[in-house]
């Protein structure tokens, strides 16, 4: 089952975590219920997408206390988020999460 690791493999800027807080408590969500999940989605050709959510922790997932809410990663999904750093750009032209890794730069 899942377990609360220390360190968390990813980074959450502190504007990203501002809008996190107002979509929780917009939202009204239940911090103890749920968490962030971040993770990944598709793969094949054009490779993979960035998930973000909230959600219920689940087997084979791992758990990270950030500030006042927990992150979940499911273990298959470690190494791809390894080192992401999650942002909120909201500029004009770009308004929503910012997933930078070494790679690139993905908005969702």
């Amino acid at each position: 089952m899942s377990f609360f690791k220390e360190e968390c493999p990813i980074t959450i800027t502190s504007t990203a975590i501002e809008h996190i807080r107002t979509i929780l408590q917009e939202k009204s969500i239940n911090t103890n219920l749920y968490g962030l999940r971040v993770g990944v989605k598709g793969g094949g050709c054009g490779g993979a997408s960035p998930l973000l959510g909230f959600d219920t922790v689940k087997e084979n997932d791992h758990c990270y206390i950030l500030k006042d809410f927990s992150v979940i990663v499911e273990k298959k999904h470690l190494m791809y988020v390894l080192g992401l750093e999650i942002d909120y750009e909201d500029n004009g032209e770009i308004k929503g999460f910012v997933f930078n890794n070494p790679n690139e730069k993905v908005v969702v």
